[in-house]
């Protein structure tokens, strides 16, 4: 009697990867966490934003992959959800993936947008934190972004709109920040900061307002101006500052201005290097 025999082959089981997402900071490759180097060295690839510093994505493994999908405004950019298809098919083929950005992560980084797909598709995240460059930009001009003389609170805000969004009603938020008594500061917003130097006039907030530029925070070619709200864009056109570029706003970079005549010199201090 003839018995067929089946052979049942296992399915072979699916590599799996991980993925951190980093925060390079803002540019000096000494304001790294030692968290994050540890994630750079141990990464087989690495997703690299533009405004990483080479000299952080050189702490990477000589046998690491390294990637570069630049997201700037105003530039051509790696669309963002090609971006989170490459992270995910990455993770599943088994690599160590580095998402390394410029800044914060969570900070005006998409991180918040990359680990939901990840974490819809059964991928675990980690993130490490990086200084943001709104903290790095004005401490390396030897001013806080909170007082308790001068500033109760920090506000962190976006000048660049995502498409078919309205964007921050800054009159309304010019009411908030006057009256909370708040430091505003602005990621990517050089291309509109005429008009919003009007809107949060128009919202309350003086005319007579200080603003620190901060271009390149913590960078050798770190570059700065001190305005007021009202020559704010003359002043960005004067100095010929663009993006990468934060605008501090509020009477703490009054800092800036005492630390400059109260110092001989007048060198920027470098409170975080």
């Amino acid at each position: 009697m003839n018995r067929s025999r089946t052979t049942t082959i296992a399915p072979r089981p699916a590599l799996t990867g991980c993925c951190t997402l980093v925060g390079a900071g803002p540019g000096d490759p000494e304001l790294l966490t030692i968290k994050a180097l540890k994630a750079i060295q141990a990464a087989t690839l690495l997703l690299v934003d533009d405004l990483v510093s080479p000299a952080i994505v050189a702490h990477a493994a000589p046998s690491a992959r390294v990637v570069h999908v630049g997201k700037r405004g105003g530039c051509q950019s790696t669309p963002q959800a090609f971006i989170e298809k490459l992270m995910l098919m990455a993770v599943q083929e088994g690599e160590n993936v580095v998402r390394l950005k410029g800044g914060d992560p969570f900070i005006f980084g998409r991180g918040g947008e990359e680990v939901e797909h990840l974490r819809a598709a059964g991928v675990e995240v980690q993130v490490i934190n990086g200084i943001t460059a709104g903290l790095a930009g004005l401490t390396s001009l030897g001013a806080p972004l909170t007082h308790r003389d001068r500033a109760h609170g920090v506000v962190f805000i976006t000048g660049h709109a995502k498409p078919g969004d309205a964007g921050t009603d800054w009159r309304q938020l010019a009411a908030t920040v006057q009256a909370a008594k708040l430091t505003l500061v602005v990621y990517m917003g050089v291309a509109a900061a005429g008009q919003i130097a009007a809107d949060l006039c128009a919202g309350g907030l003086a005319a007579d307002t200080l603003v620190a530029a901060i271009q390149h925070a913590s960078l050798p070619q770190q570059r700065h101006a001190l305005t007021c709200l009202a020559d704010l864009p003359a002043a960005l056109a004067r100095e010929q500052l663009g993006s990468p570029c934060v605008l501090v706003i509020g009477d703490v970079v009054r800092g800036v201005q005492e630390l400059a005549l109260n110092s001989a010199s007048a060198l920027p201090l470098q409170a975080l290097g």
